[in-house]
């Protein structure tokens, strides 16, 4: 193998698993050079790399080496020393005779998102983890903004049933400590995922538009409370939609415009479309409202697809009833898979955000369900649930670094950071 650091590239030969390992920890003040005068010592005498792992944060640099050597260790230990002391960084050596055990992979990847994450949420998830006897492989900062997120990659023994049990004493950690904690399996199954579902109302924008709708008739009030009964799931979707629609009989077509102009996306909305693009998502929207309000948005967003319910129309009048199938909870589901066949995705290579009762049906069938600021019912079943407004934060939970999507906005020139209320 070779490894590749400061510019150069150092060979090493294969590994003799009889020859003594060496354990070497540098740290210090950052600065260019150190892993090439650490590894040109290291090229120089007879060492093969074994592993390797380097941190900065804030300016302090921690570089770990594990390494063997076919030769005298102390010798090398004497020189890594030395080399160390050149470049003015502090140095700690362990040698071994015992052979290292194979790297474990992480089965797991636990995301901790607040504003703050306190040392003691932190704590509580260390103790619970160990407690069923969970393994940190490691912890690092993922985002510092809108939210705080602390990514932990870790191994689950016993996969069969160690994952319901994670998930359900870390969801208690969650409530305790006022922390979202969101779960996904790690590795590929992570990364892989290709296509993404957004819930409209109270999801991809702020506020219900059939509400905004029913204002222009007056009946907000009443049509609020029977939209919010539909999404606590204490009523049947479609005919709570026929219920509300009715109400708005007799207005003009015109009021769909006007709310389609004042439709306020939320936090973090465009940010998440426009990285997820980046990274060759297909986006699109699955929703119980209405493709008259919802199309516009969605060619300014450039999204892929949308599925929407529709508005009959008459001589320009609403006639209170809607037209074609109605996209109810099993009529979400259903969406999702017709996009992924539409564009060659599997189903667990997807994932879907709601906020809703009737998103239930959705979030089951992706790869990834993730309740947004949701009802109860919905979060007892989403994989994750996430409870501060600002969107981006799903892309946190798909392993997305704060500092990554600010790198690929800087090249387009999107880079700016809206003071938090």
């Amino acid at each position: 193998m070779s490894v590749v650091l400061d510019g150069a590239v150092y060979a090493s030969r294969v590994h003799d698993s009889t020859a003594p390992t060496i354990l070497i920890t540098v740290t210090g003040g950052d600065k260019p050079g150190v892993s090439s005068v650490l590894f040109g010592v290291l090229a120089r005498n007879a060492v093969s790399i074994l592993d390797v792992e380097q941190t900065v944060i804030r300016g302090r640099l921690t570089l770990g080496v594990l390494a063997s050597v076919d030769g005298d260790p102390e010798h090398v230990q004497e020189l890594v020393e030395q080399s160390m002391a050149t470049v003015g960084m502090d140095v700690a050596v362990e040698i071994s005779g015992e052979q290292p055990p194979r790297p474990r992979v992480a089965t797991h990847a636990v995301v901790l998102l607040g504003a703050p994450i306190t040392a003691r949420a932190l704590s509580a998830v260390a103790s619970t983890l160990a407690a069923g006897n969970v393994n940190i492989e490691s912890i690092s900062g993922i985002a510092d903004y809108p939210v705080t997120a602390l990514e932990l990659l870790v191994t689950v023994p016993d996969e069969a049933t160690g994952d319901t049990r994670l998930r359900a004493d870390l969801a208690a950690v969650s409530k305790e400590q006022g922390v979202d904690i969101a779960i996904s399996r790690a590795g590929i199954a992570r990364r892989s995922k290709r296509l993404i579902c957004f819930d409209v109302d109270s999801t991809l924008v702020q506020g219900e538009v059939i509400e905004m709708l029913a204002a222009r008739a007056g009946k907000e009030a009443e049509v609020a409370a029977v939209t919010e009964s539909a999404m606590r799931g204490e009523l049947d979707f479609e005919q709570s939609l026929h219920a509300r629609v009715k109400a708005l009989e007799g207005l003009p077509a015109s009021v769909i415009d006007e709310v389609a102009a004042e439709l306020q996306l939320t936090p973090g909305a465009r940010t998440t479309i426009r990285t997820l693009k980046r990274l060759g998502y297909r986006c699109g929207v699955v929703s119980g409202g209405f493709t008259a309000v919802i199309e516009p948005l969605a060619a300014e967003l450039e999204l892929d697809f949308v599925r929407a319910n529709t508005l009959e129309i008459v001589d320009g009048v609403l006639t209170g009833r809607v037209i074609g199938e109605v996209v109810d909870r099993p009529g979400k589901a259903r969406a999702l898979g017709e996009f992924a066949a539409a564009f060659g995705v599997p189903v667990d290579q997807t994932v879907a955000v709601g906020d809703g009762a009737n998103d239930i049906d959705m979030l089951a069938a992706a790869g990834l369900g993730v309740a947004f600021n949701a009802k109860p019912a919905l979060r007892e079943v989403a994989d994750t649930a996430l409870s501060h407004p600002y969107l981006d934060a799903v892309l946190f939970v798909l392993g997305v670094t704060r500092d990554e999507i600010e790198a690929a906005d800087a090249v387009d020139g999107h880079v700016r950071r809206v003071p938090l209320a």
